[in-house]
């Protein structure tokens, strides 16, 4: 099955870009989403919190989210804790998720997920796309989509991410969501190369 990447950082859209490809019939594994999943119910993750940060992190047996990012984010050896206790079980999970896709017939698979580059598992993929947007334009849509959060804490987000410039230095393809440049031509340019190589 030919595997293909796609990330960004925080507000560049990578969810908008997926949906176009989605409608082409192409079927994404949304990892930020099924992180989040993964980290309320997998016994091992569960566990490995409990450990590193302590009770507080499942308040009344529930994930304190609030809790979890403040202590991951605020320094880079903790965000690097809490990616090595949550990426293993994740790499396992789009594998599975992989073998039903080839069952189903895709021609290929995207994964979706903010730190492909970050935690390393850009490896195991074929190609990589890399979604990019102006900084205040990141920050704006993060805003207003996620209205607890103050702009400095976006900020933070951005900060423990990779640059742009280094994630576009190791990518394949770039889309460009500035909303200037029309994000349809560029995801059917890039469908037409990837439906090609999977048949290669």
């Amino acid at each position: 099955m030919f595997k293909v990447g796609i990330t960004g950082g925080i507000g560049t859209g990578k969810s908008t870009v997926c949906r176009i490809f989605t409608a082409f019939g192409i079927p994404c594994y949304d990892a930020d989403t099924r992180a989040k999943w993964l980290t309320e119910n997998h016994p091992g993750i569960r566990e490995a919190l409990l450990q590193h940060f302590g009770p507080e992190v499942f308040a009344g047996g529930i994930l304190n989210r609030p809790f979890l990012a403040a202590a991951a984010f605020k320094d880079a050896s903790k965000t690097e804790l809490l990616n090595s206790i949550t990426h293993p079980p994740l790499r396992e999970d789009f594998s599975e998720w992989t073998n039903v896709q080839v069952q189903l017939g895709a021609p290929y698979v995207l994964k979706e997920a903010a730190l492909l580059y970050e935690a390393g598992s850009y490896k195991e993929l074929d190609t990589m796309i890399v979604v990019t947007a102006p900084l205040e334009m990141r920050v704006k849509r993060v805003l207003k989509r996620d209205t607890q959060r103050t702009e400095q804490q976006v900020l933070d987000i951005i900060n423990r991410q990779w640059p742009d410039e280094k994630k576009i230095a190791m990518a394949n393809h770039i889309i460009t969501n500035d909303e200037q440049s029309l994000l349809i031509p560029q995801v059917i340019a890039l469908h037409q190369e990837f439906i090609k190589a999977a048949l290669l």
